[in-house]
């Protein structure tokens, strides 16, 4: 028996989405604008592409936007291409739609600012309704248009006499709600204006409804694009609006112009230092508006010594239009940004050294993050740097020129641990534990071969002090006995040896990694039998032992160490190992701050019963 055919019995019916307004404009607010500032942004942003659209018809033609806000109302209106009563069916009352992709004038989608068709919903986050008044550039005798759009999702549409707009163009009137006072009083809609709206190339006026002419908006072309009689006179001109705009004096200004992409504008070099990969926002305007305060991602991470303020023509915003998109154009962007700032840095090195000098003084940081993966930087500055060495802070020029054989510690601790005594043996060390350091001068002998680096371990240091005669380590050798013994929970042995300055009464010689070891020793012993004792068991090495070192040539030690009381001298060399590792400066164990408070203590107790 044949099957029945059923498909007719389930057919697909096709329906439209309905759209909750409401719910939409609640999406906007909390999560794609940043702010109900933004409205009118958007409404300047319209404005503008209507002008942008309006000069392809008419190129010659003189052309504005005018802003009106007096408490009551908030007016944008232009003397843009305008729309038809089907343009206003069509794009007005459907979300998401751009009139700008429909017409064969905006093919070129980069010469408008908006690219989204939903800009004028960010109106509802400060009004109920909004009221456009419209007649069309492109045809001459067509009628004005009034929409009326409201908050629930209805709207109206009707066509009015001519006179009720003489002239194409478009005007958006808002009535605030109560709770929108904040962004739509006239002060407040001035200074958005201002904001958004400085660079903008089309003059933009603002009336406060008190009957004067109107205020200009940006009366001023960007700084950039104008003359100046010097270049003296360009570069305090630059500055100061540096200064206006991120409200610091700039160390210098570096002029910013990428023709391919129509980008121009200044980087303003930061007068004091901030902290490695601390990155700033730079303002961003884009074809004249402004889209972000903190767009990031205009320059690469290791730019934080500048902030920008730039323009671009190609550059894409997101959506919201307050961040970039990520694309090969922002990519390009970024690098022509960053190879700009390697421009100034080479500049300045090659004619403007007190420049170059106080730069390196504030952004030493930032600069070694460069050098380590740019050659050039390297071989430019490396020599420039500064450097916490033996000789002081110094750059590795300089410090070159004395020690031919650079050695560098792998940290902070380190150094400090060796610093005094390695001066005064005449050798050369360098700190290598801050960030970049040790890599960079590891690479010194790229720019300078005749000078040799190399890491410096104890057995280096321990060379260069002088053994004692004979006779007196057999004389200390009872106390270096019970120093030993005193000192084995620490996993440090004691040495007597002779070295400058005779006011170092002891040095001790660890590293971190020797530490490290230990630990691993002392959990494998802690947890013999077992997986874990096991895996430990088969990773241990003959653990490496820290070293005390004590100074014959200082007075403490020669008395210290011809002590014949055992306690005493248990005591003594306790305090002087606890003296010696607070010199290095590395954290304290428990243990250790225990061993130094109570050394401290016996030894008081012991002057005092002398005394008596």
């Amino acid at each position: 028996m044949p099957l029945r055919d059923t498909s007719a019995d389930h057919a697909a019916t096709d329906r439209t989405f309905q759209v909750d307004l409401r719910g939409l404009v609640d999406l906007l607010s909390h999560h794609l604008y940043s702010s109900p500032r933004v409205y009118l942004r958007e409404l300047l942003q319209n404005a503008v592409d209507a002008l942008t659209a309006r000069h392809a018809v008419e190129p010659h033609g003189t052309f504005g936007i005018r802003l009106y806000a007096d408490g009551k109302v908030v007016r944008v209106e232009d003397d843009g291409v305008g729309l038809t009563e089907a343009d206003v069916h069509t794009f007005l009352a459907t979300i998401g739609r751009s009139s700008k992709r429909a017409d064969r004038i905006a093919e070129q989608r980069a010469d408008f600012i908006g690219q989204f068709g939903i800009g004028l919903l960010s109106c509802f986050l400060v009004a109920d309704e909004i009221h456009v008044l419209s007649r069309s550039a492109r045809t001459p005798d067509a009628p004005a248009v009034e929409w009326r759009g409201r908050g629930d999702g209805s709207y109206t549409v009707r066509t009015l006499p001519a006179s009720a707009r003489p002239r194409p163009g478009t005007t958006v009137t808002l009535t605030p709600r109560s709770d929108a006072g904040e962004w739509t009083r006239p002060q407040q809609v001035h200074a958005l204006a201002r904001h958004f709206g400085s660079l903008l190339r089309h003059p933009v006026t603002f009336d406060d409804g008190s009957g004067g002419s109107g205020t200009p908006v940006n009366p001023e072309p960007a700084p950039w694009a104008r003359s100046y009689p010097t270049p003296g006179a360009r570069s305090r001109a630059l500055a100061a609006y540096g200064e206006e705009v991120f409200g610091f004096t700039p160390l210098d200004t570096i002029e910013l112009d990428l023709p391919a992409v129509g980008l121009k504008g200044i980087a303003c070099v930061l007068p004091e230092a901030v902290p490695a990969g601390r990155r700033h926002g730079h303002r961003v305007h884009v074809k004249g508006m402004l889209l972000s305060e903190q767009a990031e991602e205009i320059l690469p991470e290791w730019a934080f010594f500048v902030r920008c303020v730039v323009d671009g023509e190609s550059l894409r915003p997101t959506a919201s239009r307050e961040s970039l998109y990520e694309d090969a154009t922002l990519a390009a962007v970024r690098d022509a940004l960053a190879e700009r700032l390697r421009e100034w840095i080479a500049r300045a090195a090659a004619s403007d050294p007190d420049l170059l000098g106080r730069f390196l003084q504030t952004h030493h940081l930032a600069v070694k993050s460069l050098a380590v993966h740019d050659d050039e930087i390297l071989r430019m500055l490396l020599p420039w740097l500064p450097f916490e060495t033996t000789d002081g802070h110094t750059t590795l020029d300089e410090f070159a020129r004395t020690h031919r054989t650079v050695l560098v510690t792998s940290s902070v601790e380190e150094f400090r641990q060796v610093a005094a005594i390695a001066s005064a043996a005449g050798l050369g060390v360098v700190n290598g534990g801050y960030t970049y350091d040790r890599e960079l001068v590891h690479r010194m002998p790229e720019i300078r071969p005749e000078v040799s680096v190399a890491d410096l371990d104890p057995a280096t240091l321990t060379a260069h002090l002088d053994p004692v005669d004979r006779e007196t380590e057999l004389a200390a050798a009872p106390y270096l006995a019970q120093a030993r013994d005193a000192l084995a929970v620490f996993d440090c042995d004691v040495a007597l040896r002779t070295f400058q300055p005779a006011s170092a009464p002891a040095l001790l010689v660890d590293s971190r990694e020797a530490r490290h070891e230990r630990t691993r020793s002392r959990l494998a012993r802690e947890q013999e039998g077992g997986l874990w004792g096991d895996i430990l068991g088969a990773l241990r090495q003959e653990a490496p032992r820290a070293q005390l070192i004590l100074n014959q040539l200082n007075p403490l030690v020669r008395t210290a160490v011809a002590i014949d009381e055992p306690e005493l001298a248990r005591t003594s060399a306790e305090a002087l190992y606890g003296q010696a590792v607070m010199l290095s400066r590395r954290p304290l164990r428990p243990a250790e701050s225990s061993l130094i408070n109570r050394s401290f203590l016996d030894l008081l107790a012991h002057a005092l019963r002398k005394d008596s």
